[in-house]
């Protein structure tokens, strides 16, 4: 038997991997600190890994330790073995170095921004520096390199966020304005839910490189299976199995001009592939228990625009949904933000004459879609991953959504 040792662990991801990786038993260790020592001593356990709060406790608790772990000073890693010592490794150093490589992050000669100072920064600064970092710049709140002068280190090459701002559930929250950092080439987060921090979002729309940690949570998990199974697993098992991830956590969102049948063909899609499917006008309605005319009626677009944004904040947190958008969701830049998070995104296309105009208060007429259409056309474009023409019949439109997503 195997697992992971922490002190709250109902979001880990750690079982759905290592179930990718070996036919063995993978189970989750909640402990109290004051239970530790127990839990240490039990040799009924071939091997674990360790998440916060306990990687410096395991790596005391060790009676050998890997290189990688000296120098690191915690252990994510520990096997119990046949003479009953624990060995400890890190194989988060593996992870991030992994990580860093598949967002072509190259350390050599270069100068290192890393957002924070606690066990992960650790890890990030020895692997930088293994790899031949030029200078390497640890940024905290209180230290001498902080929050309120980090525009002395705006020439930084390579940006790497270790701190949990901007991690579910405080989606949107990020620590630096990327745009201000001019020379940077690459940015590395190692939150992994959002998918896409507002940093990484900030890079993806500057065009620069970036990773989030769902590559290195699987890097190092994949070091850490092959001790515990003592067998090499091939390198291309890691791209394999952060892909099979990505695939189910990533939300399907349909976006398009009112009428243009994300409803229809998000429920279809949702169907076939068993998801639950979301559609953000319909929990507007639940959310005020009116329906949408009705709200314009009363309160205005603004109003119905702010509760929409709410709606659309809320689905964008969640993983593995299909999610169906209003047709102006696209409007404001937090909606668009939260949408891609953890989505692809996908523009139904159709034609404005057969679009549907009943009970819809801004798109009554042709004319007022035609004049719609020249200002979000550019936006739906903008704001996704691919475009799919509608097709009279939904069945074929969600064979394409289905064939570009997958």
């Amino acid at each position: 038997m195997f697992g992971l040792l922490g002190r709250k662990l109902g979001h880990s991801l750690s079982p759905q991997i290592h179930e990718k990786l070996g036919d063995y038993e993978y189970d989750l260790f909640c402990r109290e600190p004051e239970e530790l020592e127990e839990f240490f001593a039990d040799k009924t356990l071939k091997g674990y890994n360790v998440t916060i709060p306990y990687k410096v406790d395991a790596f005391r608790a060790c009676n050998e330790l890997s290189e990688r772990a000296k120098k690191i000073g915690s252990v994510n890693t520990c096997i119990r073995r046949e003479d009953g010592t624990l060995y400890g490794d890190n194989t988060d150093y593996f992870g991030f170095s992994y990580m860093a490589k598949k967002a072509g992050a190259d350390f050599k000669n270069k100068k290192v921004l890393i957002l924070g100072s606690g066990g992960a920064s650790l890890t990030v600064q020895i692997v930088a520096k293994d790899e031949g970092a030029r200078e390497i710049i640890v940024v905290s709140r209180t230290g001498e390199n902080n929050y309120e002068n980090i525009s002395l280190h705006s020439d930084a090459d390579i940006i790497v966020n270790t701190t949990p701002v901007g991690m579910f559930p405080n989606n949107g929250e990020r620590l630096i304005n990327l745009e201000s950092f001019t020379s940077c080439r690459c940015v590395l987060d190692l939150i992994y839910n959002p998918l896409k921090t507002q940093l990484l979002l900030d890079a993806e729309r500057l065009g620069i490189n970036y990773a989030n940690g769902l590559v290195m949570l699987v890097a190092q998990a994949v070091k850490s299976a092959e001790q515990f199974i003592e067998k090499e697993i091939p390198e291309e098992k890691i791209d394999e199995v952060y892909e099979s991830l990505l695939s189910e956590r990533k939300n399907i969102v349909l976006v398009g001009m009112p009428g243009s049948g994300k409803s229809t063909v998000g429920r279809l899609l949702a169907e076939r592939l068993q998801r639950e499917f979301v559609d953000t006008d319909e929990m507007i309605v639940e959310k005020e228990n009116k329906k949408i005319p009705e709200i314009f009626a009363e309160h205005g677009e603004k109003y119905f625009r702010d509760v929409e944004t709410l709606c659309v904040r809320e689905a964008g947190k969640r993983m593995g949904l299909v999610i169906a958008t209003g047709g102006g969701a696209i409007l404001r830049e937090e909606n668009r933000n939260a949408l891609r998070e953890n989505s692809v995104v996908v523009f139904l296309e159709r034609d404005v004459s057969s679009l549907a105009t009943d009970g819809r208060p801004l798109s009554s007429s042709e004319e007022k879609l035609k004049k719609m259409q020249e200002i979000r056309y550019p936006i739906y474009k903008a704001v996704s991953d691919f475009t799919v023409e509608t097709n009279p019949q939904a069945e074929i439109t969600t064979d394409e959504v289905e064939k570009c997503v997958f």
